[in-house]
């Protein structure tokens, strides 16, 4: 089963301006939620794709988005959590009469996928959104837009935002009924462009303005005849995932109208009040995503906040990186002796996955003359595999499964260790408990309006037996 999560980008200008610039100026936005292939398709009386492995910077030049003319378009950044890190893999997809581009992973891939081979229907790739295309194009059949994609939410189980470029040139964009994914709706100051991205940061990055977050089970279409919107599977609940607010959005993004750097303050902040190590210390960030919870611990524990580490910055972010091997191989942080050795540390991070990243950085610290090196993690223990996108898919691959805080602790190397308890993640977010997904920290799986434990859903999901 491919696993999957991504940014994606749609934009629509009524005023004939070419929008690739604009997209591309989004996926560098976005570049931190894929580093393995970008790709923009765009509409000018025809489809027109273009993607690549690589950087976005590394795939586009200004001959190629010269050439990428057209009032609407779409973009795409991926990374890959399995299957292979290839181009046929890579976003946005053309099918019939249409072009798409997903952020998510669809947990019922392989059921559905066999179900619908024994209906006729052929693959091209090991991805999910040609799932999801095979899907659209079914309800396509004898109806609209909206009711197409109303039909495929009600057989998918899983987490996707969407935006689709039409080969009539309408930009339609979609969220799952449970809303795992961040999806927003932006306008440029000039009233003449809508735009849709997995973040507001991109929208930042064209001076637009944030107007709403994509509701969970609405669709979007712009055309000629402006913006239109549906809802089109009521959930009766949501499942946010926690996760985009801890680690893997963007500090200045803002998400269901809550800033993501406001609650990496706060979740540091609660682990002070708790957890504090009293006398003299200092505060240091594991850089760059345990930065603005290092901060929150610094202002309530009134300890200087110091850099200890400089992170080369090149080498993209480890925890995206697939494959164990090359996580490893591109850890790349040095610490700054004059600023740790003979010090007490409070290392402050945002999780704690495999425990490889931390374990290193004890040593690192050990060997810059450290003396005592306390551990605050900002997230809650990771204990269950996630099934909707982000890159820990067994439980083999989380050091918390099965062991204690104190055991970890002794793993890595730490004086102590203390996680963020899953009250004080709720309470900083500032989400009722029951519109967050916690699966991977409670082993409780959001599925419509009831929760699965894993047993439940790896039977509903054929996901195989795992390992437990």
């Amino acid at each position: 089963m491919i696993r999957e999560s991504c940014g994606v980008v749609g934009i629509y200008s009524t005023d004939e301006v070419s929008v690739s610039r604009q997209i591309y100026d989004c996926l560098l936005a976005l570049q931190h939620r894929g580093q393995e292939s970008a790709g923009i398709a765009v509409f000018d009386g025809a489809l027109k794709i273009y993607k690549s492995m690589g950087l976005a910077s590394e795939v586009f030049d200004s001959d190629i988005l010269g050439r990428l003319r057209g009032h609407v378009g779409i973009g795409h950044v991926r990374y890959s959590t399995a299957g292979e890190s290839i181009l046929d893999n890579s976003q946005p997809y053309q099918s019939s009469g249409f072009s798409i581009a997903m952020n998510g992973n669809i947990a019922n891939y392989k059921k559905l996928k066999a179900d619908l081979s024994k209906e006729g229907h052929t693959f091209e790739t090991t991805s999910d959104f040609e799932l999801i295309a095979h899907l659209l194009n079914l309800g396509l059949g004898e109806n609209d837009w909206f009711e197409a994609i109303r039909q495929a939410m009600t057989r998918l189980i899983g987490s996707y935002t969407l935006v689709i470029l039409t080969d009539g040139g309408k930009l339609i964009a979609a969220r799952d009924p449970l809303g795992f994914r961040p999806l927003c709706l932006g306008r440029a100051d000039s009233q003449e462009t809508h735009i849709i991205a997995s973040e507001s940061a991109a929208l930042d990055s064209l001076e637009a303005t944030l107007i709403r977050d994509v509701e969970p089970g609405e669709a979007i279409m712009i055309d000629g005849d402006g913006l239109h919107s549906k809802k089109l599977v009521d959930a009766g609940r949501h499942a946010h995932c926690m996760f985009e607010w801890v680690y893997f959005a963007r500090a200045d993004s803002v998400i269901e109208g809550i800033s993501v750097h406001g609650v990496r303050e706060r979740l540091g902040q609660n682990l002070a009040k708790n957890h504090n190590v009293g006398g003299e210390a200092i505060v240091t960030p594991v850089p760059d995503s345990g930065r603005s919870a290092a901060s929150g611990f610094a202002i309530v524990s009134h300890m200087p906040l110091l850099e200890g580490f400089i992170k080369n910055r090149y080498l993209g972010r480890t925890f995206i990186m697939p494959g164990q091997k090359k996580r490893e191989a591109r850890l790349r942080f040095n610490p700054i002796k004059v600023i740790v050795n003979g010090k007490r540390v409070v290392l402050v991070d945002d999780s704690i996955v495999r425990g490889t990243t931390l374990t290193k950085l004890m040593g690192l610290l050990r060997r810059a003359g450290a003396r005592e090196v306390h551990a605050r993690i900002s997230c809650p223990p990771l204990r269950y595999p996630c099934v909707f996108g982000i890159d820990f898919p067994t439980f083999t691959e989380l050091i918390a499964h099965g062991k204690t805080a104190a055991e970890i602790q002794e793993m890595t190397g730490a004086d102590s260790l203390v996680y963020q308890s899953i009250d004080g993640l709720v309470g900083a977010i500032g989400l009722p408990r029951d519109q967050l997904c916690l699966a991977c920290l409670t082993g409780e799986y959001p599925v419509g309006s009831s929760d699965l434990s894993w047993g439940q859903l790896r039977r509903a999901c054929d996901l195989g037996e795992g390992v437990e």
